[in-house]
């Protein structure tokens, strides 16, 4: 019973505005809101900009290197392609995607304050993000499967020490690193047969 009058009276000092303990409770409660509000903000906005860079990145890459020259074609003929060759659309589409997840654990581990305590994270990621940029380049202007071979086993490697070390900062961020390394795995094997036709 002496439990419950405890409470009751608690209550009734912070609901209570006529009181000077109510008035400064409702206060302190207020600013706590309007901080939460505001981090919020800024939270949301930091998202936004992690995301939508490497992401307009990867689609101006696409805009500007993504035509079919060096993918499955030469400047004489059409060469017919392995059934597993992704369409083009489909290769794109997997790239934006890609940036976007890098993307978004990179924002979830410098949400966490991962970049200033380990910087090797934050090179680690620009390395594989200017690897993933140089790709398509690459393989669809220069016709250079050799040296996308070289690029994408570069990403991988890049993209392993990504996982790892974004795993020590945040789980969730070390794991969505991982469609990435397949899909730079895949490219691997799609510039290796590009090599052979």
């Amino acid at each position: 019973m002496d439990s419950q009058n405890v409470k009751q009276r608690t209550r009734d000092t912070v609901d209570e505005p006529n009181t000077i303990v109510g008035k400064n409770n409702s206060k302190n409660v207020r600013f706590r809101r309007e901080k939460r509000v505001a981090m919020a903000q800024r939270g949301i906005r930091s998202l936004a900009i992690a995301v939508a860079l490497p992401l307009s990145l990867a689609l101006c890459n696409v805009y500007f290197f993504g035509s079919t020259k060096g993918y499955g074609t030469s400047s004489t003929r059409s060469i017919s392609k392995p059934f597993w060759f992704p369409p083009l659309w489909a290769l794109h589409m997997t790239c934006v995607t890609s940036s976007f997840l890098m993307g978004l654990s990179a924002w979830l581990v410098w949400a966490e304050g991962g970049f200033h305590r380990n910087p090797t994270a934050l090179y680690l990621y620009l390395t594989q993000l200017g690897l993933s940029l140089a790709w398509d380049p690459i393989v669809f202007r220069m016709s250079a499967p050799w040296v996308g071979l070289l690029v994408c086993l570069a990403t991988f490697g890049a993209l392993v020490g990504c996982s790892r070390q974004f795993k020590e900062v945040n789980p969730i961020a070390g794991n969505l690193v991982m469609p990435c390394l397949a899909w730079a795995s895949f490219l691997a094997f799609v510039n290796l047969k590009l090599l052979f036709l």
